[in-house]
C-alpha cells in the first residue's frame, strides 16, 4: 500500500536566481591606433562618391505637372465602337 503524501513532503525550494560576483578583466594597456594614408586617387575616388551619394536623395520640391491647367478634351463619339477597332 502506498502511505498518503502530506503537503510538507511536496515543498519545492526555488534557488537564487542572482549572486553579487564581481569579476574583474585586465584590458591591454598596449593600445595601437590605426592610421591610413590615402593617396591621391582614393581621395578623389571617396570625395566624388560621397558628393553623388548626398546628391542621390536631393529631389523636387514639388511635382511638376505641365497639363494641370488644361482641360481635356470632349468626347463625342466613341471612335473604337464606331470603327470596330478593340484591343485585345
Amino acid at each position: 500500500m502506498q502511505m498518503p503524501i502530506t503537503p510538507d513532503d511536496c515543498t519545492i525550494e526555488k534557488e537564487g536566481c542572482c549572486s553579487d560576483n564581481n569579476e574583474f578583466v585586465q584590458g591591454n594597456s598596449e593600445v595601437q591606433t590605426l592610421a591610413t594614408s590615402l593617396n591621391f586617387e582614393q581621395q578623389v575616388f571617396l570625395t566624388s562618391f560621397v558628393y553623388t551619394y548626398i546628391n542621390l536623395f536631393e529631389g523636387l520640391e514639388k511635382n511638376v505637372v505641365p497639363f494641370k491647367n488644361y482641360v481635356p478634351p470632349i468626347i463625342v463619339k466613341d471612335i473604337q465602337v464606331i470603327d470596330s477597332v478593340f484591343l485585345i
